[in-house]
């Protein structure tokens, strides 16, 4: 389980948590936390961790985030102008529609959409692309006397006539796999849980569908990710009687690691099945080939398409034709093809070479292979065709597409996907067998003045003379003093990109005279998988130290200064902004760890620590160590440093990770700093990563943190008496 999904990232920074504020009792000053000291001897070197004990998430750990929480909900109460930027937040979102995904079933369009106004995304369906939208799936009527519900993941069968999704509470992400029937809305009697990353693919025939499901042990337990497998269900079946089709010990051609996350894809008009191991958040993937017939009926005789070595990150099936996106030997990514007949990659003839832009996703149609592109930040779409013509598609503007709503289907001609800019509202986009590009009014603009915005995208040098694309979102006639108010995003892992995406939240900020900027530091994705692999493991410090060099590049080039600019970094963004901030404490005025990961040296052991090994390494390895403990920013932390003013997050329900590293990093902040600005926790009680998160809730989080960044950069409307 990844920290984030690409589409959430940069909503992340808008608030990555949900639920509403805790109520506690709040104190005058925050709680002080035990010290017992735990100290290890590590391939040789000492570690102290003062606050193992908080692991346990024992009820005097309970009792103690909650007093972190009860003293930082209070502490931003007290920030004038906090509830009027809710308000301005609140009317723009209220204003916008959000469609998250759309995906195509018999002659129905299903689309995931979060309308005007309401709290949380919900699955509409319609029977044409002029037809009205109907409710298929509200998550609200699953929700309970606690907890809100959450729409997590969902597809259509090929003809339409069901759905099958995942429903959570609380934002745990703890998935129950449902199917519902289209024209009636009825739910089908079965119900599987442990399906948080079901993956789920029907049969062509709509009979039944594969789909992935964890091993039956706590969810707060180190094993929960591990050793799962993937099934088949066939409609109406007692879930017991569901057969296992791929994952450890069912087949000796597959060796699958504890880590690998097992699962099958079907399509319309193919006759085999590909079998995926994707090892935690590894990017490269292990495929395996059979037919689909015997797929469906047990175990079955898996061939080898590649392995990890092969760097194939995606595939598509067409027919006997299996595509692979791969980057192996080509950093910005080539892909080849091979075929059923002989399915192994030592086989694959290349049909589209690498480029200037890095090929970012494809997806297969009836009609040609739709390829998603990125270069120098925008997006751009080519078709490959069966004759092997590659086409390039004008877009209506320059802009962003999710590779995550980037989609076609073998039973349908040409691909749909969302456009959108750091100023311009997302567009849901139909692409015909014409190269014709349509926009729908599956999403219709909001009634948003977007005149005055404007942004821009350039580089900074960093210290190493690489240059590091720079993001900027401003109002229109911005005065470059050094005077305004600067947030920089930085995140940096997994080969993600940070791509343009709607700033509707941010807007007031901008009106403030504020900039919002991101700066796409090694460890992410957008030039490629060397980009990728520079910050990553014990090159992480790329990372943050391209982070750093940003900063001080904005600043000379009076952007800003060091007494108004924030830094924020959310999910694994938290070893950027932790470790900038343990770094050079004199840099930023603000910096925000958004549910962020604090202490890597100590993730291993949560949850959702061992599939994140491949991104960052073990301890049970001495190069492990040295990379983690470099990118642990809690054992950074010194006594007697002037630290800046901080606001840490967390969810109490968060799966990727774990409230007590952001807690530890909290107390162990504010034991150590010699300055007087504040050091504040966060804290969401029914809340987890942030998937799932309402509109209100989002509004809140963001208000909070940008009332905070004012107050501390010295807005004088921000100033508590």
């Amino acid at each position: 389980m990844p920290h984030l999904t690409r589409r959430a990232l940069l909503a992340s920074t808008a608030a990555v948590l949900a639920a509403p504020r805790l109520s506690f009792a709040a104190a005058a000053t925050p709680p002080v936390a035990p010290v017992r000291p735990v100290t290890e001897i590590l391939w040789g070197e000492k570690v102290t961790d003062r606050y193992r004990w908080m692991e346990s998430e024992s009820p005097e750990w309970q009792a103690y985030v909650h007093a972190q929480g009860a003293y930082t909900a209070q502490a931003l109460a007290k920030i004038p102008g906090r509830d009027a930027l809710a308000a301005a937040i609140s009317r723009n979102t209220s204003q916008l529609v959000s469609v998250i995904s759309i995906q195509t079933g018999g002659d129905k369009i299903f689309a995931e959409i979060r309308p005007a106004g309401a709290a949380l995304s919900q699955l509409f369906v319609r029977d044409s692309l002029t037809s009205p939208n109907r409710l298929l799936i509200d998550p609200a009527t699953f929700a309970t006397a606690t907890s809100h519900a959450a729409l997590d993941w969902w597809a259509p069968s090929p003809d339409g006539s069901h759905v099958v999704f995942g429903i959570s509470t609380g934002g745990s992400e703890q998935s129950t796999l449902r199917i519902l029937v289209t024209d009636t809305g009825a739910l089908l009697p079965e119900g599987i849980d442990r399906t948080a990353e079901a993956s789920p693919s029907w049969l062509p025939d709509g009979s039944g569908l594969f789909y992935n499901r964890y091993q039956d042990v706590p969810p707060d337990s180190v094993e929960y990710e591990e050793k799962s497998l993937c099934w088949l269900h066939k409609l109406g079946a007692d879930p017991a009687t569901d057969i296992k089709i791929m994952g450890q010990s069912l087949n000796p051609a597959v060796k699958a690691q504890d880590i690998d996350f097992p699962s099958v894809t079907a399509a319309s008009g193919s006759p085999i099945a590909v079998g995926t191991l994707a090892a935690g958040v590894q990017n490269e993937l292990s495929l395996y080939a059979a037919p689909l017939a015997a797929a469906a009926a047990g175990p079955p005789p898996w061939v080898e398409i590649c392995a990890p070595a092969d760097n194939v990150t995606a595939y598509a099936l067409h027919g006997t034709d299996i595509y692979l996106l791969t980057h192996q030997h080509a950093p910005r990514y080539k892909i080849v093809k091979t075929t059923a007949a002989a399915p192994g990659i030592a086989q694959a003839v290349e049909v589209v070479p690498q480029s200037a832009a890095v090929i970012r996703a494809i997806a297969a149609a009836r009609d040609a292979l739709y390829i998603l592109d990125l270069d120098a930040g925008i997006a751009g779409v080519r078709r490959l065709t069966p004759d092997g013509k590659i086409t390039s598609i004008k877009l209506p503007f320059a802009g962003a597409i999710d590779e995550d709503a980037f989609y076609a289907d073998t039973a349908h001609d040409g691909a749909w996907f969302i456009l959108e800019g750091w100023v311009h509202p997302p567009v849901v986009c139909h692409l015909g067998s014409d190269g014709t590009v349509i926009q729908t009014n599956i999403a219709p603009l909001p009634p948003i003045n977007l005149a005055p915005y404007t942004s821009e995208e350039i580089s900074a040098p960093a210290r190493d003379g690489t240059k590091i694309p720079l993001s900027l979102v401003y109002r229109k006639g911005l005065k470059r003093n050094g005077q305004a108010p600067l947030l920089l995003e930085a995140y940096g892992a997994y080969g993600i990109t940070l791509d343009p995406a709607f700033l509707a939240r941010w807007l007031p900020f901008l009106d403030l005279g504020g900039v919002f900027a991101v700066a796409h530091v090694r460890g992410g994705g957008e030039l490629g998988e060397d980009w990728h692999l520079a910050g990553q493991k014990l090159k992480k410090f790329h990372t943050w130290e391209d982070t750093i060099d940003c900063a001080e590049y904005l600043i000379s080039e009076h952007w800003t200064s060091h007494k108004h600019l924030a830094v924020i970094g959310g999910s694994a963004g938290g070893i950027t902004a932790g470790r900038l901030l343990t770094e050079r404490p004199d840099l930023a005025a603000v910096v925000i760890s958004e549910v962020g990961v604090s202490d890597a040296l100590r993730s291993e052991f949560s949850p959702n620590g061992p599939p994140n090994i491949p991104e960052f390494g073990s301890v049970t390895t001495h190069e492990g160590f040295l990379g983690l403990y470099a990118m642990d920013a809690y054992q950074h932390v010194h006594d007697d440093v002037k630290y800046p003013s901080v606001l840490l997050t967390t969810g109490l329900h968060d799966p990727r990770v774990s409230s007590w590293e952001p807690t530890k990093m909290a107390a162990r902040l504010q034991a150590a700093t010699a300055s007087t600005n504040p050091i504040l926790l966060r804290v969401e009680g029914d809340a987890g990563h942030g998937i799932g998160s309402t509109r209100a809730q989002r509004d809140a989080e963001t208000a909070d943190i940008m009332a905070f960044i004012l107050w501390r950069t010295g807005d004088p409307r921000y100033q508590p008496e």
